[in-house]
């Protein structure tokens, strides 16, 4: 919109792992009762709703993170395309409005399986092509499972963890490797703008959700993409 280059994918991860940031702080309770209920489990073989719900975060994020490296190795910059983000906001944006009408909306996500989990591990890949958006498709998913607005959104929330955490990991490696000058102090300033604002998000959307339903973010997306297409077409 304003001329400028594009930012490239290692401000786009800076960015997401500003939002890490503001996840596992607003959850901050809830990681640690996940962790210690999952290493209770693995050593100890006791089993409870915690644990069960880590096993669920680790099996959601296990398709992602095969099929991840390959994407950005291979097709990251193919994908980075107004016209190609245009249309994956609109339809998948489509698709969530969908999914809060046709679930049940009915299970927390302490009753998800290992099955369900990985089902919603596979929707996030569709997260790799820009514009399709990795909550709001995690989301879609956790609705046609049947779980509750509130539900979908914490367990995307805390399904991001693993995933950006990885992300930005990789990113991170290539910058102390790549020849080029890193600005850092924009990297940083990207990395703390976004925990902000994320932090801010997460509170006012995990209270409003079950309230307001999700049309106010489906007519976003149906508006954003109408605008990239009258921009770039």
């Amino acid at each position: 919109l304003f001329g400028w280059p594009d930012q490239g994918l290692t401000f786009d991860v800076a960015v997401h792992v500003g939002t890490l940031a503001a996840v596992l702080w607003y959850f901050r309770v809830d990681v640690k009762q996940l962790a210690l209920a999952w290493f209770a489990d693995v050593f100890t073989g006791v089993r409870n709703s915690h644990s069960r719900l880590a096993w669920a975060v680790i099996a959601g994020s296990v398709p992602i993170m095969l099929v991840g490296l390959v994407v950005y190795l291979w097709f990251v910059d193919e994908l980075r395309n107004p016209l190609l983000i245009a249309t994956t906001t609109l339809v998948f944006g489509l698709v969530l409005w969908w999914a809060d009408r046709a679930g049940a909306r009915i299970a927390d996500e302490y009753s998800l399986t290992i099955g369900q989990a990985l089902l919603i591990g596979c929707a996030q890949i569709l997260a790799l092509i820009p514009g399709v958006s990795r909550s709001g498709i995690t989301i879609t998913a956790g609705l046609a499972l049947g779980l509750t607005r509130k539900a979908s959104a914490r367990f995307s929330f805390l399904l991001s963890i693993p995933v950006i955490l990885s992300a930005g990991g990789i990113s991170f490696m290539g910058l102390l490797n790549s020849p080029e000058p890193v600005s850092w102090s924009l990297v940083g300033a990207g990395t703390v703008t976004a925990a902000v604002t994320a932090y801010l998000c997460i509170s006012y959307f995990l209270a409003l959700i079950e309230r307001i339903g999700l049309t106010p973010f489906v007519v976003y997306r149906v508006m954003l993409a109408v605008f990239l297409f009258y921009i770039f077409f």
